[in-house]
């Protein structure tokens, strides 16, 4: 078994246990790989956004940088097993509105996909291709690539020649597998924090007013939300940024002892 085999297995296929296997989507729907390209243009810039993004806001290890070998960059990001795909679309799209906001969302693809009118559920999910590969006209390749040359590739997001085994196995070996906390620091903290931060502002309103009846029958949800958060900011498997945004949101939170 190749170095470049083995890698590709630790990071992306569901059982990297068995790294001939070539599926990116396993028989119960399930996959390690999550994938977010950006296309038309191939530019860099957003997509260096999230790339820095992960590590410095959500403590989360840089994902792999791949040119598609047709139009676009792409971000491999490696889930700790196997999840499902709609909590794979899920992540992703949380990630896209917190860093990609401003691009149109036709230049925006998530992977692994859903495609709608397939015979069978299993058929309908369509992953993308394994890097490196080449394409169908045999004279561009889709490849691993360093950070620092990415912006080489923004007008052509290929090779033109078969990357080398070696070298795209070297920048494998430097990406990391995502830790505990890495669903919920893109997903369940957002949402809880999100709707924790603005049921506590109004919480908080209400009660300086007076108006102290109007909170009853809400502050069931608040205690649920405050506990949850006291768990995040006490997890010390979950990634510092995200623990700290826990510890923010407690701040403002009326149950947790943030109103006098």
């Amino acid at each position: 078994m190749s170095r470049l085999r083995a890698e590709f297995a630790r990071l992306f296929l569901p059982d990297p246990t068995q790294p001939d296997a070539t599926e990116l989507v396993d028989a119960q729907g399930r996959t390690r790989a999550l994938v977010l390209e950006l296309a038309a243009p191939a530019d860099w810039a957003p997509l260096q956004a999230v790339w820095q993004g992960v590590q410095a806001d959500l403590g989360l290890p840089a994902p792999a940088i791949a040119v598609s070998g047709v139009d676009g960059l792409q971000l491999w990001f490696s889930a700790p097993g196997p999840v499902a795909v709609a909590d794979a679309q899920r992540w992703l799209r949380g990630l896209c509105g917190r860093y990609l906001a401003g691009v149109a969302p036709h230049r925006v693809r998530v992977f692994p996909a859903v495609e709608a009118g397939a015979a069978a559920a299993r058929d309908a999910v369509r992953h993308a291709d394994a890097v490196p590969a080449a394409q169908v006209d045999g004279e561009k390749w889709s490849a691993f690539v360093a950070s620092d040359l990415v912006p080489l590739f923004t007008d052509t997001p290929w090779l033109d020649i078969e990357p080398s085994e070696e070298g795209q196995a070297a920048l494998l070996g430097r990406v990391g597998v995502m830790k505990a906390g890495w669903f919920e620091a893109v997903v369940g903290l957002d949402q809880v924090v999100g709707a924790g931060a603005d049921a506590a502002a109004e919480i908080t309103a209400l009660v300086r007013s007076g108006d102290v009846s109007t909170v009853e029958g809400r502050t069931g949800w608040q205690a649920e939300a405050v506990a949850f958060l006291r768990r995040v900011m006490a997890d010390e498997a979950a990634p510092l940024a995200v623990r700290v945004e826990a510890a923010k949101a407690l701040l403002n939170a009326p149950e947790a002892g943030g109103v006098s």
